[in-house]
Order: C-alpha cells, then structure tokens, then sequence
C-alpha cells in the first residue's frame, strides 16, 4: 500500500529569482557583505565612490563608471549648492521664503532629465532615467564651479568688464560640462543619431547657464 511504501517526490524545476540562500547548497564566493559593516566604514565607500565621480567629471574622459555605479548624492548636493547660491540675498530683505527659485533648479533638473532620456529611447539608446538622472547631475559641476566664481565677482562693484569675465566663465562651464556629459552618455546612442541626442543636452546645460548669467544679486 502507498501509506506502507510512501511516497517518492517528483523532481521538478522550478526557476527562483533574486537572491535567495538554499540550505544545503554550496556557497560561491560573492565578496564580502556590506549589511554587517560600520556605518562610518559605508559612508567613507560612498563618499569615495562620489569623489570618484567628481573627479571623472572634472577630466572627462570614455568611462562607464557613472552609468553602471549610478547614484544620486552628487546630483542632490549639487542641486542643492545651485538652489542656494541662485536665491541670493534678496530672499532675506522680502517676503518671498525662496521656495520658487529654490524648487525651479528641481523642475529643470529632473523635467530636463526626463526629456533627455525619452529623447535618447526614441533614438534606440539604452540609457535608463535614473542614469541619466545620475551623469546630468554630476556634470552640473562645471557650472556650480562657475556660478561660486561669478559669486564672488558680484561682491565688487559691476562693469562691463566683470560682466564678460562672468559670461565667460559661464560659457566655459556650460562647455564643459556638455562634453562631460558626452563622453559619459556617448556609448548610450547609436552612431548615426549622437547629434540629435546631443542637441538636447546642449540645451539643458544653455538652461542653466542662462540661470546662472541672469542672476545678478
């Protein structure tokens, strides 16, 4: 009988997704664990690994470290250094707290990142929001370099002259920081089609610009 016998399983193969231990299985050899560090020993990796960045925007060059190590602690705290330094001091002497001009880098960021992206997938690229999210945030950083200069300028009494040391500053920096992003997002695209993604980048980065050599206070 089948209760004297028992009852011998079928072997069935069933596909497991994620990341899943198995008792009994042998363990490969997957690096060390993150979830047991120090806190302190994560945010020294993080920091290292925005450095990195940082530094990759600075002298650009064909990398593929932002796309697959994307995040987005450069772009925040580059965003937030743009906001800020855009207020100015006129929000201190009115009514006005600076929500307005403080939320619009925001808006041209992530509207402008989204443009960008829908515009690189109509072309066959392969590039995901947050990776673009990622590589337009970090090469902001030509234009925060150039905004803190025109800063400082705008401390002594204006002239022509300034004026055009500030314009071309900001023209260096919107320079900048397109071939950066270029270099970045280039393998992204197909061949025949970079120019027609590369326009809309030039016109996110000419946003920016415009911002920072419009602001006068």
């Amino acid at each position: 009988m089948a209760s004297e016998q028992g009852f011998v399983p079928t072997s069935v193969n069933v596909e497991i997704e994620g990341d899943i231990t198995v008792p009994g299985a042998p363990e490969e050899d997957e690096g060390p664990s993150t979830l047991d560090e120090p806190v302190l020993e994560t945010l020294k990796r993080d920091l290292k690994a925005v450095g990195k960045k940082f530094l990759h925007v600075l002298l650009p060059r064909q990398s593929k470290s932002l796309l697959r190590d994307w995040d987005l602690w450069g772009p925040l705290i580059l965003c937030v250094l743009l906001a800020m330094m855009l207020q100015g001091h006129k929000v201190v002497d009115s009514n006005n707290d600076g929500g307005p001009q403080f939320a619009e880098v925001f808006v041209v960021v992530w509207v402008g990142s989204a443009v960008i992206t829908v515009n690189s997938k109509l072309l066959g690229g392969t590039i995901s929001f947050f990776q673009s999210i990622c590589v337009l945030g970090y090469c902001i950083l030509p234009l925060n370099v150039a905004l803190t200069a025109c800063r400082l300028i705008l401390i002594a009494k204006q002239s022509t002259l300034l004026f055009a040391v500030r314009f071309i500053l900001v023209i260096l920096g919107f320079v900048w920081s397109t071939i950066a992003s270029v270099k970045f997002l280039g393998d992204s695209q197909p061949t025949n089609r970079k120019a027609l993604a590369v326009y809309p980048i030039g016109l996110f980065y000419f946003v920016i610009g415009w911002m920072i050599i419009s602001h006068s206070g």
